[in-house]
């Protein structure tokens, strides 16, 4: 008996440190759906009360899975995030100018390009297809390297599959990130060097007669942008303006209110307003917080706000509560102004978890 014993007393304790080790093996796992379907139960249960709007950037963005159909999870994911009836679909107009309406609009870059201005409708088909929920907003970039002159067939073709056209007035003469920009200055535009093709942009616009939302330099606090203070100024005070103002973020501000000061000039009443940062920024230095580049209340009518989740693998991890909270009790002492979480995705982000 004894060898029977013997045998069994060691099975058992195989068994037990088999199941032990089991309970501890690691795997990888993507949280991309939790983290989509978290983002958007956040701004559903009222926890951002000022967020009227949201859209989802839908591109797989230099390496990065963004889309939302990256995996078939990720896309149920959306899906069922966006399908509460809070994300409403319908844009409400007072004077020409988008306003919230009952809920959070849903809205989306559905994919126009690596340079984000191939629009198509059958872009905009296809992520609505996706989704599961059309949007309200069509968001594209005007590239300056191509020309400034109004872009009237990228507006038709959005404005024919009844979306609002959005344009991303971007001032750059190439496409790369980190770039110095020699041309589309801030000081150049605030010196009126483009003056009469803006002009002709603002009045084109206003004989198109439609709505149309409309931001300049996207992202302002980001150093991959040129138009952001880094390059225009940074932190020196003696160069622009006012000396107690930093000049980088000043020259924006001011670049910013020439521009629409155009717009008004020309009649281009039909164009709502949007301020866009993002909710980290780069560099960290203090002089080039957000609040420093806001033109005011007197010329914005929408806040905008990046809001993503990690774009590569090596990125740390933050969930989109975390990172909104980080600006959003700064957003509302800077303005009451409606805000829009203007861009928002993350790739498909693998983390290890014990079993």
């Amino acid at each position: 008996m004894k060898p029977v014993r013997f045998t069994l007393i060691f099975t058992m304790l195989y068994l037990l440190l088999s199941a032990n080790a089991c309970r501890h093996r690691s795997r990888p796992v993507s949280i991309k759906p939790e983290w989509i379907y978290q983002a958007y139960q956040s701004l559903a249960s009222n926890r951002f009360p000022a967020v009227k709007a949201v859209t989802w950037w839908n591109e797989n963005w230099e390496g990065s899975s963004l889309r939302i159909d990256s995996s078939p999870e990720a896309l149920d994911a959306y899906r069922r995030a966006v399908s509460p009836s809070v994300f409403i679909t319908e844009p409400v107009f007072v004077s020409g100018k988008l306003v919230p309406g009952n809920g959070i609009y849903h809205a989306a870059f559905p994919d126009f390009g690596a340079e984000e201005d191939r629009v198509s409708a059958d872009s905009i088909d296809a992520f609505e297809n996706l989704a599961g929920k059309q949007i309200v907003w069509a968001y594209f970039s005007q590239n300056w390297y191509n020309g400034i002159a109004f872009p009237s067939q990228s507006v038709q073709i959005i404005n024919a599959k009844g979306k609002i056209p959005f344009i991303r007035l971007m001032p750059r003469s190439v496409p790369d990130e980190y770039a110095v920009e020699h041309h589309f200055t801030l000081q150049h535009i605030i010196d009126g060097q483009f003056d009469a093709d803006l002009r002709q942009w603002f009045r084109d616009a206003a004989a198109y007669g439609q709505p149309l939302l409309v931001e300049f330099g996207t992202e302002v606090n980001g150093a991959w942008f040129p138009w952001n203070g880094q390059y225009n100024g940074g932190g020196t005070t003696t160069a622009y303006g006012d000396p107690s103002y930093p000049d980088g973020p000043e020259r924006f501000r001011d670049a910013y209110r020439h521009i629409i000061d155009l717009a008004r000039q020309e009649g281009a009443l039909n164009i709502t307003w949007f301020f866009h940062f993002d909710a980290a920024g780069e560099p960290f230095d203090d002089w080039n917080r957000f609040e420093n580049y806001y033109p005011g209340d007197n010329y914005i009518d929408w806040i905008g706000v990046s809001v993503y989740g990690p774009l590569d693998q090596n990125d740390s991890y933050e969930n989109f509560d975390i990172k909104l909270s980080g600006v959003y009790d700064r957003i509302l002492r800077m303005s009451r102004k409606p805000l829009a979480v203007l861009e928002t995705g993350i790739t498909e982000y693998q983390m290890t978890l014990d079993e």
